[in-house]
């Protein structure tokens, strides 16, 4: 037995969200778990350089396990017709139309919602790392600076080391505003949203002063050579300031960030559609 997963992760003109890559890690964990040969099939614009769909011939497997989202149109009704010799199951789905060719195509369906169903979504039973949350608070161009402002520079050279880190970054703005609700309205809500962060990463003086004011470590950068109101606060604060060309240093940068605080990790649920998929594929233990 060699099982294909597969989900809208997989398709060229699909999407990868985050419930859906946590699905099917849950569906791999669990397959693992009960010694089943599987492979996860992605989309080549969200994993390039991993097993693709085009990369997977029918012939290579006798199951393909479609996890999480909705079963409806012409992309998963091709999975049914390029591996019409495997058996295919769909888990933890939802089914807007029973009778679509989508859903009616698959040899069984364990959904999390049908209308009359409604079971624990796959992703409450995928294990997750401890990751950290950054506040990342850019200072706008401030002409007031001249030319010694290297804000352009900064920032690519620090959202690009940003990209690269395993976290999860929250872009945060000082601004406020009432009818955006995008925006904090008052200070107090930004406050509020600052510490929440595990560290914050700035170029802007009050992002420094809300993450310290509010406990939050910060690894902040300023953006003017020679040093500008960043690295004077920063000296107000008694708190190292890193210098514009210090945001090459990616060591140091790395050096600093071991100040973010490890987030909490929540144990794993375990839906009960893992257990049913198992038995599907290997009968009852």
């Amino acid at each position: 037995m060699r099982v294909l997963l597969t989900g809208w992760a997989s398709f060229l003109h699909g999407e990868a969200t985050a419930g859906d890559v946590l699905s099917l890690r849950a569906a791999g964990t669990a397959l693992a778990e009960a010694g089943i040969d599987h492979r996860v099939a992605w989309s080549p614009g969200f994993r390039p350089g991993t097993l693709h769909l085009s990369d997977a011939p029918p012939d290579d497997y006798t199951h393909v396990v479609f996890v999480c989202g909705p079963v409806h149109g012409p992309q998963v009704r091709s999975l049914h017709e390029r591996y019409a010799a495997c058996r295919r199951i769909a888990v933890g789905v939802s089914v807007p139309d029973a009778e679509d060719p989508a859903v009616t195509g698959f040899h069984q369906v364990l959904p999390r919602d049908d209308g009359v169903t409604a079971e624990l979504d796959l992703a409450l039973g995928a294990p997750v790392s401890p990751t950290p949350v950054l506040g990342v608070v850019l200072a706008p161009h401030q002409p007031e600076y001249g030319g010694a402002g290297r804000h352009g520079d900064v920032h690519e050279a620090l959202t690009g080391w940003l990209a690269g880190l395993d976290c999860a970054r929250v872009p945060l703005d000082t601004r406020l505003a009432h009818e955006d609700w995008e925006r904090c309205a008052t200070p107090d809500q930004f406050a509020a949203l600052v510490s929440k962060m595990d560290a914050v990463v700035t170029t802007r003086l009050h992002g420094l002063v809300f993450g310290l004011k509010t406990g939050v470590p910060v690894l902040a950068v300023d953006p003017v050579a020679g040093g500008g109101k960043v690295t004077a606060q920063g000296k107000a604060l008694d708190w190292p300031v890193l210098a514009a060309e210090d945001v090459h240093d990616t060591a140091l940068l790395d050096a600093r960030l071991k100040w973010c605080l490890p987030a909490p990790v929540r144990p794993p649920a375990h839906p009960a559609s893992l257990a049913a998929l198992v038995d599907e594929l290997v009968g009852p233990r």
